[in-house]
């Protein structure tokens, strides 16, 4: 199993996060993590990468059960994570080439020295998302799409099996989000690619390569299985609370109120 959470709680400072979170991911599935803004998303992520242990329930991901082997570092180095919230941890000064380098060794910054080997692996991979021409620039003076593009190529240089993508879209036009996703799906229709959870609240970003979707709601799972299935008009309705109507273009879901 790449990821398995078996009636995973979480309280943090008394408030309940997580209640009863079933998930399994087996081998070669990409899944989308689909809540709003305060469902639980961050929790599980936390989870994930072992910042968080849960309060009930077990854990675990990429054959590592949690309370029963070392973590940490171990873990998070077989795990691409992107998220925001990693930008502003980067060492300013360093250009999107030194950027993707410290994936190598899953550190901020750059402390060894990279092998020959491990530079050609991330030309390639700048220029696989369209990134090389900006390589040698400063990553802080890169729009927010660069640099989206640049942690992910980041994520992918220590060949991770699994690889988390946290609302990588946020604060992209409409240009700059599509160009993000086309990198995406061609990651995932890749030979041997890690498999995918794609966080978002977004259900106008799922892809056709994201056959799996789990939706959360208050720190609860209200349903998972194949895409098609949680992204009915029905499910849809409920999980929103109001009526709302999904159709389908180029296989990616549209979504619109109903009066």
């Amino acid at each position: 199993m790449i990821v398995q959470l078996e009636n995973v709680s979480l309280v943090r400072d008394g408030k309940p996060i997580l209640r009863e979170v079933n998930w399994t991911i087996e081998p070669g599935e990409n899944w989308v993590l689909f809540g709003l803004n305060g469902s639980g998303k961050t929790a599980i992520l936390n989870v994930l990468n072992a910042y968080y242990f849960p309060t009930k329930g077990q854990v675990s991901v990429l054959g590592m059960e949690f309370g029963k082997t070392y973590l940490g570092e171990k873990l998070r180095r077989q795990i691409g994570f992107v998220s925001s919230s990693l930008q502003g941890k980067l060492h300013s000064g360093d250009n999107a080439f030194e950027v993707v380098l410290s994936g190598a060794f899953a550190t901020i910054g750059l402390y060894e020295v990279p092998t020959d080997e491990m530079r050609q692996k991330a030309i390639r991979l700048l220029e696989d998302l369209g990134c090389i021409e900006y390589a040698n620039q400063n990553y802080e003076t890169l729009s927010q799409g660069e640099k989206q593009r640049v942690l992910i190529a980041r994520a992918l240089m220590a060949d991770p099996a699994l690889l988390i993508l946290d609302e990588p879209t946020n604060g992209l036009d409409f240009i700059a989000r599509e160009k993000l996703l086309e990198s995406i799906s061609r990651i995932a229709k890749q030979s041997n690619p890690p498999s995918i959870i794609y966080v978002t609240h977004h259900v106008e970003e799922i892809l056709p390569e994201f056959n799996k979707t789990l939706l959360l709601k208050e720190g609860q799972v209200i349903a998972s299985g194949k895409t098609s299935d949680m992204l009915s008009n029905e499910r849809l309705s409920d999980y929103f609370g109001m009526p709302v109507m999904v159709t389908w273009q180029n296989k990616r879901p549209l979504l619109t109120r109903l009066s």
